[in-house]
């Protein structure tokens, strides 16, 4: 029993000599290899990196800055969507912009509205119900989001609180008792700001204004 320990460390400790040695490399492949030679043939174009002094790297800011701007001038561009909350504030971040160069675009979003049935404490009680449904022939789909509602099941999907009032109706004269309609969004006011031509001044600011309040900042318009 002694001997065969022995020799057992003896074995490591040879396999640990060549493996540090790299005479294991032909079985090991590359990847077991880690040696500074080996990380510098990895590096890309590693001379041109090159660290400059703070003025150099200012001066760097600024030309990509005026390079931005450049491109943005003339273009039309737009910031958001913003909510009734957040405009506001998204406003005041545009404040120095300008008088007349900027405006606001409202749009009006529907309503969203759920015929909803549940949320059921389990599966079973999901697929009897389901059942029951089959068997009044009435149509639906198991609700998977928002989290509150999932375990539950969809009789239709609305955009007015009027349709889906109509809709829960009509299935409660087929035999539904237990189905309500579930607001999943009110209508709402949704707004952006848009400049419809960036002048070069305008452009330049619009570059260098912080984007926390601007939801990521200004970005070319887009057809809606």
């Amino acid at each position: 029993m002694l001997r065969a320990l022995v020799l057992l460390l003896l074995l490591a400790n040879v396999l640990f000599f060549a493996w540090s040695e790299h005479w294991l490399a032909p079985l090991l492949g590359p990847a077991a290899r880690e040696r500074e030679p080996e990380r510098l043939t990895r590096q890309v174009q590693p001379d041109a990196v090159a660290l400059l002094p703070p003025e150099a790297a200012s001066a760097v800011l600024a030309e990509a800055a005026s390079a931005a701007a450049l491109a943005a001038q003339g273009t039309c561009l737009e910031a958001g969507p913003f909510s009734d909350t957040d405009i506001a504030a998204a406003e005041q971040a545009i404040a120095e912009l300008p008088t007349g160069s900027w405006h606001r675009i409202s749009v009006d979003l529907p309503g969203s509205y759920l015929v909803y049935m549940g949320r059921y404490p389990n599966r079973d009680a999901l697929q009897k119900k389901s059942d029951e449904l089959r068997r009044l022939k009435i149509g639906y789909e198991e609700v998977k989001a928002p989290a509150e509602l999932e375990n539950g099941l969809s009789l239709g999907h609305f955009n007015t609180r009027e349709e889906a009032d109509a809709s829960l109706a009509a299935a409660t004269q087929r035999g539904v008792r237990s189905a309500r309609v579930v607001v999943l969004a009110p209508p709402r006011l949704q707004h952006r700001l848009r400049v419809e031509r960036a002048t070069a001044p305008v452009a330049a600011q619009i570059v260098a204004l912080p984007t926390t309040a601007l939801a990521g900042g200004f970005d070319t318009c887009k057809q809606r």
